[in-house]
């Protein structure tokens, strides 16, 4: 195929001069050249969109988590969270959207404001919210402040000592944080001793500057809530508590009843010296109630993103809580279909050990990708054909128009005409050449076009040697030629 290819051209440099084309070598290497460049730029367009899928799969994703008050341990947490997240170069990162407690938080995740808060369990829990962790748990405490002696003295007989809940009637109370929230905890608590609201004179106190707040109030008890470590509420009774006196604690023993009542709250204790002091404050374990404060997560939120975020939550639990020690009370939230916050199946894919990997994740889109990507290869094969028919159509009607110039040269007189079609052979070689270089005809065809372009040379050549030695041949000897073929 070689050494004929080469002919063909070595002859056409010779009979056509007006053609001077390309070697064999130089259209094969062309055709590899332009076969490398399309194969090294489809490799290019694979790794290039396969590192832009796994680049958007993979990138770190901000979200927003509603949090609140300002200064409050929900909110240390979370800045102590965000830090941490961002350190270890994790794939979520977190934003914080600071409210004005958990009834804003709640209230940003449920107008699509934040991708994550943290509520109260015993508030209305958003319609599109969903558990992912319990960040701590919270106690109800109520204690009685210490009266300065001088002012106990003047009071001896007058004042009556309050030792239970019941006797809160028409006292004033006081509660730290100003979240609506406390209040309706004290309204729960004081209903189920038969105490009237109504009847009690509520205040409520920042927790900024708590301390400052209520040194110098005249308050008959206070309530607080929050972890049992808080030191918000460590701070407020120690500046509730005056020349060293010792607070009361008011135990709240309906806890289980009111638990029943509230399936929000929970019966739970407060650990004796848990709050310091000396002597220690309390001195003896308080029955209260407790409610937790949740993690939850929009509804809509990709399960792949939230199963990260929880498993970035506790893995780094250890590390924040050696900076910030609240965050040992994260915890697992309840996986149980009746649970009162449902959990987010992401969530729950983590808590359970059935968080799918990358592979499981984007497998089908994987498979489905290569699938489209052989389909699209075939019709863009096809297509490419298509496009091309004409150009062979054409070919083929050049082709068969060289076979009847080859029986045209055969019986031509002319050397004119021989010429005229010698230029016509050229510009169908040319054609022919340049349907091979676009790959609109194989090897194949080409080597079918050779043997015919040779034969018309071959043609070409004999009759043009004949019309040569026409004129030298005596009229007379052709004569004598024509009538002994007569005989």
């Amino acid at each position: 195929m070689g050494s004929s290819l080469e002919r063909l051209f070595s002859r056409q440099i010779v009979d056509g001069p007006d053609l001077v084309g390309p070697t064999v070598q130089q259209v094969s290497r062309s055709r590899r050249q332009k076969a490398a460049f399309v194969v090294l730029a489809a490799i290019l367009a694979v790794v290039g969109a396969s590192a832009g899928a796994y680049y958007f799969a993979m990138r770190p994703e901000t979200l927003r988590i509603a949090v609140g008050p300002q200064n409050s341990d929900d909110v240390r947490v979370v800045q102590a969270l965000t830090q941490a997240f961002t350190r270890d170069h994790n794939s979520v990162r977190l934003r914080p959207v600071l409210t004005d407690g958990a009834l804003g938080s709640a209230s940003a995740l449920a107008e699509g404001k934040a991708d994550l808060a943290v509520i109260r369990g015993d508030l209305e829990v958003p319609k599109n919210a969903q558990a992912v962790a319990v960040l701590r748990k919270n106690v109800a405490v109520l204690w009685v402040p210490t009266r300065p002696k001088s002012e106990a003295k003047a009071k001896k007989k007058a004042a009556v000592k309050i030792t239970a809940i019941g006797q809160l009637a028409g006292k004033r109370i006081g509660i730290i944080g100003r979240t609506q929230a406390n209040v309706n905890l004290l309204k729960v608590v004081l209903q189920q001793y038969g105490v009237d609201p109504a009847k009690v004179d509520i205040v409520q106190f920042s927790t900024g500057e708590v301390a400052e707040a209520i040194k110098d109030q005249k308050v008959d008890a206070f309530l607080a809530a929050g972890p049992v470590n808080s030191k918000i509420t460590a701070d407020a009774i120690a500046a509730s508590t005056k020349e060293g006196g010792m607070p009361t604690f008011l135990a709240i023993d309906s806890a289980e009843a009111i638990a029943q009542n509230h399936p929000m709250y929970e019966a739970s204790e407060i650990p004796a010296g848990v709050f310091g002091g000396a002597p220690a404050r309390p001195e003896d374990e308080v029955k209260t109630i407790s409610f937790s404060h949740h993690i939850v997560a929009r509804k809509d939120l990709p399960e792949p993103t939230v199963s990260a975020f929880t498993r970035q939550l506790f893995a780094i639990r250890q590390t924040v809580m050696n900076e910030f020690p609240l965050a040992a009370k994260i915890e697992t939230p309840d996986t149980d279909k009746d649970a009162a916050i449902p959990v987010h199946p992401g969530a729950a894919a983590y808590v359970d050990g059935e968080e799918k990997t990358f592979l499981d994740r984007y497998s089908d889109y994987i498979w489905w990708s290569l699938m489209g990507a052989s389909a699209l290869g075939s019709i863009g094969a096809w297509f490419a054909g298509y496009l091309r028919k004409d150009e062979r159509t054409n070919n083929s009607w050049l082709r068969e128009r060289l076979l009847d110039m080859i029986a045209t040269a055969r019986r031509s007189d002319s050397t004119d005409e021989l010429d005229a079609m010698q230029v016509e052979a050229d510009n169908i070689l040319r054609d022919t050449l340049t349907c091979f270089e676009n790959g609109a005809i194989e090897e194949g065809t080409l080597t079918a076009f050779n043997i015919a372009l040779e034969q018309f040379h071959n043609a070409v050549a004999d009759r043009k040697a004949l019309l040569a030695l026409a004129p030298q041949i005596p009229p007379r000897a052709n004569v004598q030629l024509l009538a002994g073929s007569g005989s």
